[in-house]
């Protein structure tokens, strides 16, 4: 089932969403487990953190099935809209790779409860930089148009959507692992949608901060391409924008539920801007991503998640969103330059 036009996100129509992860994915994780152990559980994170490997040969047919069944884009799809979305990323991509970094990230820290599950599993307090590249080679790579014609994304995404059940599995049956269960399921719906916000909206709400011109089309294209990409991720079609007041209305609704100072948190953004502080080209730049991540932010949520204060010019805050320091780390494939040439040419 495709987005759906709902408006109204209170808590009693998101609170079942908490207790939800995804059960498609997690009965393949816990056949994998039941099946082949610990170590087939850990060949076969290896496997799904394998992005070049698009090869099913030796997974178990549980595994086969889930990729056959759902390898594909979803019977909704406009796929006119979502090329717009597509291109509307390669038209902006540098402004995008700085928000990345220094919005949508520290904004899901502000979520205390999700923010948990990214602290316990430590991989990104641990290994910080490796895991900040992984992510922007995967926003990058989504949007090549000719790998969604040949199959490959919908495979990665698919890689991803298991990865997250991973996770959860660890996070539940593992007895180093201390779950508060009032934080919800690890990786719920919720928190789902949230991220697929994060990556979308925000991206959305920061390019306007940037003084970014942008049609309300190609915005709720933007907008459009992630739901099309929660929607592989196993998000709740009623959990996915359609537009942009549906987004703003989600998004208000998270923030009320979800929004607070964790140590997490905190933690989750401290180790960011260690990272992104080192991709400064010079001394005199090395506060401008914690300037630009206050800026995005504002002092409400960069309260919440610890981000200091620091000596810059908003002035110049706002003129430098050119930089193109943050492409070391948030790397970029090709520019898929077919899908930016058609758009333009409309």
């Amino acid at each position: 089932m495709g987005p759906l036009q709902t408006y109204v996100f209170d808590d009693i129509f998101l609170n079942p969403f908490r207790l939800e992860g995804d059960s498609a994915a997690d009965a393949v994780v816990a056949a994998v487990a039941h099946q082949q152990g610990r170590e087939g559980l850990i060949a076969f994170t290896r496997f799904l953190g394998d992005m070049k490997n698009s090869s099913l040969i030796g997974q178990l047919p549980e595994v086969r099935h889930f990729f056959e069944q759902l390898g594909h884009l979803p019977t909704w799809v406009d796929v006119p809209k979502m090329e717009h979305g597509m291109a509307f990323f390669w038209k902006h991509e540098t402004e995008i790779a700085l928000l990345l970094g220094c919005y949508s990230l520290p904004y899901c820290y502000a979520a205390a409860n999700g923010a948990q599950v990214l602290w316990l599993t430590e991989r990104i307090k641990k290994d910080t930089y490796k895991r900040l590249e992984e992510t922007g080679t995967f926003v990058f790579e989504i949007m090549q148009e000719r790998d969604w014609r040949n199959g490959l994304n919908a495979i990665k995404v698919l890689k991803i959507r298991l990865m997250h059940s991973v996770v959860r599995y660890y996070v539940q049956n593992h007895a180093s692992v201390s779950w508060n269960t009032a934080w919800g399921v690890p990786i719920n719906q919720e928190d789902m949608a949230g991220t697929n916000l994060a990556f979308s909206y925000i991206v959305i709400r920061g390019l306007r901060k940037m003084n970014v011109k942008a049609t309300v089309i190609e915005e709720e294209a933007y907008i459009y391409f992630w739901s099309i990409i929660g929607s592989l991720l196993g998000v709740n079609g009623q959990l996915l924008p359609i537009n942009l007041h549906q987004a703003f209305q989600l998004d208000r609704a998270i923030v009320r539920r979800q929004f607070g100072a964790s140590d997490a948190g905190k933690g989750l953004t401290k180790a960011l801007i260690r990272v992104l502080e080192a991709q400064a080209p010079s001394k005199y730049l090395s506060n401008f991503p914690v300037a630009q991540m206050r800026y995005l932010l504002g002092d409400k949520v960069a309260d919440l998640v610890g981000v200091p204060m620091v000596p810059f010019e908003e002035t110049l805050v706002r003129a430098t969103t050119q930089l193109p320091f943050l492409q070391k780390l948030l790397r970029k494939t090709p520019t898929n330059s077919k899908v930016l040439k058609n758009y333009l040419r409309q």
